[in-house]
């Protein structure tokens, strides 16, 4: 600070110092504003590489939806973004809708494949159905309603009372934790994979319910010694499935993939200790005690159809998790404890 002169009062010094501070002469200063370098996106039809359609600045923090979405309303309305295919390469993995554009570019144009995925459905229509269909199938058998088997007044055994009962319940536990458990993602499914499940347990479900709620209906040879072990532990499994999926929707939406989901103070939950995929162990046993149960060749068949898809599924799973945890995880095994 430069002494205040003796001739100049000091409120003006001050108030001339003040504004030199504040505001000092001269021209302000424009900031400058970094320059967007937005991409060029060229769509090539898959199997003709054909162009398709250009779609120019294209903002480098956009995402692959943000791209199907201005894709959608360029091309016409049936190509929805849920129909839109689009990949880097013309046999390479389709592009999650939230990847962003600046990640997958080497330059300024960005050149991509587009297949038709065909009509797609969301993951929760797709459960819905598959489940909703067997449930009201087997009641329809088990009520025998005129036009199944005609007019008949005989009287149900145990075992049929016990299998409609065991049957609903799985369906409609399967419902509920679809409706408030799972969370499902982004994806869609093409529309004839959805009838091919439909069909596939619909199918069954008119195949073992006819024979089960027949009239003629043969009922277990050891009667309640058959009857109420199998129902135990068809209700212990289902418990049982219920609590993995909770710790499975739990797991997920903390998105923690650095390791496997672990048990919990649950005893049901234990199962992680020995097998990966214990949703599945349950899913055999209950349909396993639901053939013992029931003893008859159409349940049986399609307990032994679940029990080979779900143990695909699980040594699938199983594998993945050997990779990602390498030997911290070779102990346990795929869905049957120290077997498989």
């Amino acid at each position: 600070m430069s002494p205040v002169p003796h001739n100049v009062p000091r409120s003006f010094y001050s108030f001339s110092q003040l504004v030199l501070n504040t505001c000092p002469l001269g021209f302000p200063q424009l900031t400058r504003r970094t320059k967007i370098a937005y991409f060029e996106v060229e769509i090539l039809d898959a199997h003709t590489r054909k162009q398709v359609q250009v779609i120019d600045k294209v903002h480098p923090s956009s995402t692959v939806l943000d791209l199907k979405n201005r894709f959608h309303k360029a091309s016409g309305p049936q190509w929805y973004p849920s129909r839109t295919g689009l990949r880097v390469d013309r046999n390479g993995p389709f592009l999650k809708d939230s990847c962003i554009i600046h990640t997958i570019a080497s330059s300024s144009l960005v050149t991509l494949y587009f297949t038709d995925l065909g009509r797609q459905v969301s993951w929760s229509t797709v459960f819905l159905t598959q489940y909703f269909g067997p449930l009201l199938i087997y009641l329809m058998f088990y009520f025998r309603l005129s036009g199944v088997y005609g007019e008949t007044k005989s009287n149900r055994h145990l075992a049929v009372n016990l299998a409609c009962f065991c049957h609903s319940l799985h369906y409609i536990r399967h419902l509920l934790e679809t409706l408030f458990v799972h969370k499902f993602s982004e994806g869609y499914t093409p529309l004839q994979n959805m009838l091919k499940g439909c069909a596939f347990y619909w199918g069954f479900t008119a195949w073992l319910g006819y024979y089960v709620n027949h009239p003629l209906y043969t009922p277990p040879y050891f009667a309640n010694k058959q009857l109420i072990p199998s129902t135990l532990c068809f209700l212990f499994c289902e418990a049982g499935n219920l609590c993995i999926n909770i710790v499975l929707a739990q797991h997920n939406q903390a998105g923690n993939k650095s390791h496997f989901p672990r048990s919990t103070s649950n005893p049901f939950t234990w199962l992680f200790k020995l097998v990966h995929c214990p949703q599945y162990t349950y899913e055999i046993g209950a349909w396993l005690s639901l053939a013992v149960m029931t003893q008859t060749v159409p349940v049986a068949v399609f307990a032994i159809m679940v029990s080979i898809q779900m143990m695909l599924w699980a040594k699938k799973t199983h594998n993945k998790y050997l990779k990602q945890m390498k030997n911290s995880s070779c102990q346990r095994m795929a869905v049957i404890p120290f077997i498989l």
